[in-house]
């Protein structure tokens, strides 16, 4: 008997040892949690933390911003708006909340005092985030690979903005033009590889247009394998280097009429270019400049003389048929 009112004791002892732990862990809470409460709790801060990635709670609402607000474990108030050009956005039951010039934090506020005070949700807890911020953007135009309007979000500066972009494309130049509000267009240098102008990282700040521009062409026409027009990728080709792009002069090709016709502003002009000397090594390579057309006329005599080759060789043939057969 004294055995079992020792154990008595001991399993009555464990059990108050519990419940004292249990209420200094939630001393403001006599209400038991359920298993779908639990579950929400859990489930919040993960989801908190990936929303927190796709805002900036210090950014300020406006005009054309697309939002999305989510309100934890009631997903059918969830939804998708834009702000209007009066600040506001229409929500489910609270119709429409003013958020225009509020930071997300206080939108969040505003809109969880609503649901609350409307007796819809009980402390609601909701979290916002811009989808597209429209009116604290930068537009992002030209040669990038995604262009649109991008959030300027704290300390932001142009490579910031070029990265979100996607870079730049095949086609982009050697330079990139940032446009503050009421201020003339700032061109900086750029290149594929940002860490050679550093000193191009220029801030940029909300209403700004960053506008990469396309890369100067020169083209190549006349006799040679491949007549097209080539980027001016660094800024410079020559002579030479333009030739090789297009694959090299055919054998028809006259090298000493070769010329460059420019397009100035008084018209066009040409400059003769001793492409034959070139070719040996016997004179300096010329730069061309952008919109530059090289052109290389065909040899009359040349075409005449392989024209003349290939009919004796189409006569060579039919006579080599004939004594075959």
């Amino acid at each position: 008997m004294a055995k079992l009112w020792k154990l008595h004791s001991t399993y009555s002892l464990c059990f108050l040892s519990l419940a004292i732990a249990a209420h200094g862990q939630n001393p403001t809470s006599s209400t038991p949690i359920t298993a779908a409460d639990a579950s929400a709790v859990s489930a919040a801060p993960a989801a908190a933390a990936g929303l927190a990635n796709r805002g900036d709670s210090a950014i300020r609402l406006g005009t054309g911003d697309l939002i999305e607000v989510n309100v934890y474990n009631v997903p059918e108030l969830n939804t998708k708006t834009r702000v209007s050009g009066a600040g506001d956005v229409y929500l489910p039951l609270v119709d429409y909340v003013h958020v225009g010039g509020l930071t997300i934090n206080d939108a969040e506020a505003v809109i969880e005092k609503r649901l609350d005070e409307g007796g819809f949700v009980k402390n609601p807890h909701v979290q916002l985030f811009v989808d597209e911020y429209t009116s604290g953007g930068a537009a992002v135009l030209g040669e990038i690979m995604k262009p649109g309007v991008y959030p300027v979000l704290g300390d932001q500066r142009l490579f910031d903005l070029i990265s979100a972009a996607g870079g730049f494309t095949e086609k982009s130049g050697k330079s990139a033009a940032v446009t503050h509000r009421g201020q003339a267009p700032v061109v900086v240098p750029i290149s594929r590889n940002l860490e050679d102008h550093a000193d191009s990282n220029i801030p940029v700040a909300p209403g700004d247009t960053i506008s990469i521009r396309q890369a100067d062409i020169v083209y190549v026409v006349g006799d040679v394998l491949r007549p097209s027009g080539f980027m001016m990728q660094s800024g410079q080709l020559s002579v030479l280097q333009a030739i090789a792009l297009a694959g090299g002069t055919n054998s028809t090709a006259k090298l000493s009429a070769a010329r460059i016709i420019h397009k100035g502003p008084s018209g066009l002009s040409e400059t003769p270019v001793p492409l034959k000397k070139l070719l040996r090594a016997q004179a300096a390579d010329i730069q061309m400049q952008p919109d530059d057309i090289l052109f290389v006329p065909t040899s009359a005599r040349k075409l005449l003389e392989s024209r003349t080759a290939e009919a004796a060789l189409q006569m060579a043939t039919a006579a080599a048929l004939i004594s075959v057969r």
